[in-house]
């Protein structure tokens, strides 16, 4: 009986004990939002259907630079036999760097729910062919947004915004090309509405002269910024309109619906997208190629991009589009919670300027040419 005794002590002991626990570590490039869906959404969800199973979110910053940050640990560890991350989210333009470099995992086809992501950015990362390799976690897009007591009129394109800023100095605030997307779109859509052909930035084909014909468009860029307040990031040009400093800027339409819902930005805040446009991008799930927990891994992300997971996460919670195709979720969430995320922006608007972001060498030869010609 002793003997039997210790015998189930151990095996409550190792059962109990970190050797018999399975860790997920998910890193998430993006704002702390990012991580807190899965630390306090996905995570305990995906515990409870797999007992034993540990989610650890980490966030690795806003922007392009968290997936950077991403892409270095990643590239540092592929001489090892594991990576430490298992789940990554990431931004088109690093994604398409990772599937060229062989970092990620050529992962979809163990996934079901991959087949529900038929779009073109379940395929297409700022022009890298990534089938395969992602499942978009949700589309997003910009806007503008306005206090509608401070302007009762928006401006309409890109134009209209730049006189207005003139008559109106220090009101339009964003965040120059530092610290979120949102800045780093309006300059990508201001190059669109003034740089030259846009679709050619956007589907290729590359040709590394076709910068020297942005020199206009960065000078005006320029001159419009003495007219602008640069905002800490995507949050500080949210916080600025929440306080009246600002009354216009470029946000992303779901922390702005977030804010709103929270009581941290007033109802006579309203959203604007202008022609001839800007750009929105997904965020996609991707599992590393030296992950550890491939297996795991390929079950969160099916868990996340469920029709239901979807609905209730992504749309009703935070307010992003779906990262799989809206169809899937015809049942699965009430119109009123569909319909509010296009009151503002509608349908048609979005089809006429939603854009997508310019492909990576054009991307870089926008990003490289504000630094040198607009912020010094």
């Amino acid at each position: 009986m002793r003997i039997l005794t210790i015998a189930c002590s151990l095996a409550a002991l190792m059962a109990a004990s970190p050797l018999s626990a399975q860790t997920l570590n998910v890193a998430s490039a993006g704002d702390q939002n990012m991580v807190d869906y899965v630390k306090d959404f996905l995570g305990p969800m995906f515990e409870k259907a797999n007992p034993g199973v540990k989610v650890v979110s980490v966030g690795t910053g806003a922007g392009d630079s968290g997936s950077q940050k991403i892409y270095e640990k990643l590239d540092a560890q592929k001489g090892s036999a594991t990576t430490d991350f298992d789940v990554v989210v990431i931004h088109q333009k690093a994604a398409g760097q990772m599937v060229r470099e062989g970092l990620l995992d050529k992962y979809t086809a163990n996934v079901p729910t991959a087949k529900l992501a038929t779009g073109e950015a379940a395929k297409n990362a700022l022009g890298t062919d990534v089938s395969g390799y992602v499942i978009p976690m949700f589309q997003s897009q910009t806007a503008l947004a306005y206090n509608a007591d401070m302007v009762k009129t928006p401006p309409s394109t890109f134009a209209e915004l730049a006189e207005w800023a003139k008559k109106n100095p220090k009101q339009f605030g964003y965040n120059g090309i530092k610290g979120g997307m949102s800045g780093v779109s309006f300059v990508a859509g201001w190059v669109y509405a003034f740089g030259g052909d846009a679709e050619k930035l956007m589907k290729g084909p590359y040709d590394a002269a076709t910068k020297t014909t942005w020199d206009k468009a960065f000078a005006d860029l320029k001159e419009f910024n003495k007219n602008a307040t640069i905002t800490p990031g995507n949050a500080g040009t949210l916080d600025m309109l929440n306080r009246g400093e600002i009354a216009i800027g470029p946000v992303w339409v779901d922390m702005f619906y977030s804010w709103q819902a929270d009581g941290k930005l007033p109802p006579n805040m309203k959203l604007k997208l202008i022609s001839p446009g800007m750009p929105g991008q997904p965020m996609y799930y991707a599992v590393p190629a030296k992950a550890g927990q491939k297996k795991l891994a390929e079950a969160f992300i099916a868990l996340a991009t469920s029709p239901q997971v979807q609905a209730d996460g992504i749309v009703k919670k935070f307010n992003w589009y779906p990262g799989i195709d809206a169809a899937n979720l015809e049942g699965k969430l009430d119109k009123a919670a569909w319909d509010k995320l296009f009151v503002d922006v509608t349908p048609a608007d979005l089809a006429k300027n939603g854009k997508a972001f310019p492909i990576a060498p054009y991307f870089n030869d926008i990003l490289e040419g504000y630094e040198k010609k607009v912020a010094n």
